[in-house]
């Protein structure tokens, strides 16, 4: 069985205090986002820690604050990539209004829009793959800004749109993995949206699965899809080149940017990098989560 030292508590803990001072919410609908009892998050914030959480509690908040027990950590680096989603982020929040970035897998998406949601006010993370009905996906929303995600779906969805709307610094929902989301939950993204005008910003995030979800949608006249998407700014954000040599260059540059910031031994990194973009018979070109299994590899 896993032990949780006091040291890892207190790095939980320590990382919670600083993300609360991103939230205009109470501290009651701050420990709710992490599943932590009102009056228990009093006490940890007063330096109590024994017998107040689950060790699985301890293992989930620390996997989600992606603190590690063995102090193995992988470094954000400000790719090309980090830069685009940030400017657009911070460009939609200050606006209150909505985009769409849809590129290609392991190009550091997800590891982007998680820090931002760490490191800005109000900037609310939800993965979409974890909760893809309507009914999942909109608890989830739910709890993820603090609120109660168990009673009524008609009583959550309305106080969600409820509190976005009341919120005095305006916040941001990022949806990663949206097109994970069946076609029920998908539309409940308009509705969010109109509610929510001019007071919340909406930022989409996915792959191709995306792209091609919307563009399905649209083409057959599916109720819904041709709205969201004119919501959502009418077009795509993205980055990586389509031309192959300039998308080699650019998967180059992008694996040397993070290995940099993650490697003592620089050494290391011209063959990670050059195995990295050794085509394999579908001619896709390895990116970062590769890049990283090759660096673990190396060090062994």
């Amino acid at each position: 069985m896993i032990q949780i030292t006091p040291e890892f508590k207190d790095k939980v803990v320590s990382e919670l205090l600083n993300l609360r001072q991103n939230y205009d919410s109470t501290d009651a609908q701050f420990a709710k986002q992490w599943n932590i009892n009102g009056s228990v998050w009093s006490q940890l914030k007063s330096g109590k820690r024994d017998s107040l959480l689950k060790d699985t509690q301890w293992l989930t908040i620390g996997r989600e604050l992606n603190i590690n027990m063995h102090e193995r950590t992988w470094n954000i680096a400000r790719t090309e990539v980090y830069k685009i989603i940030e400017e657009d982020i911070l460009f939609c929040q200050a606006n209150s209004k909505s985009k769409i970035f849809v590129d290609e897998c392991e190009i550091g998406k997800t590891t982007a829009a998680k820090h931002l949601s760490r490191t800005l006010k109000n900037c609310f993370y939800v993965d979409a793959s974890q909760a893809k009905t309507k009914q999942l996906f909109i608890r989830l929303i739910a709890k993820t800004i603090g609120l109660d995600s168990t009673g009524k779906y008609a009583d959550v969805i309305a106080n969600v749109k409820y509190y976005l709307k009341s919120l005095p610094h305006p916040p941001i929902v990022i949806i990663d993995e949206a097109g994970d989301l069946v076609y029920e939950a998908f539309l409940e993204l308009k509705e969010l949206w109109n509610a929510t005008e001019n007071c919340c910003a909406w930022y989409l995030i996915g792959a191709d699965g995306l792209r091609t979800k919307v563009r399905r949608g649209i083409t057959s006249k599916k109720v819904g899809y041709e709205e969201i998407f004119s919501r959502f700014s009418g077009k795509y954000s993205n980055v990586v080149p389509t031309d192959r040599q300039q998308k080699l260059q650019f998967f180059k540059q992008l694996i040397n940017d993070v290995l940099n910031v993650n490697v003592e031994d620089k050494s290391l990194i011209p063959a990670i990098t050059k195995r990295c973009l050794t085509s394999d018979d579908t001619e896709r070109i390895g990116g970062l989560r590769r890049a990283e299994s090759l660096l673990i590899i190396s060090q062994q």
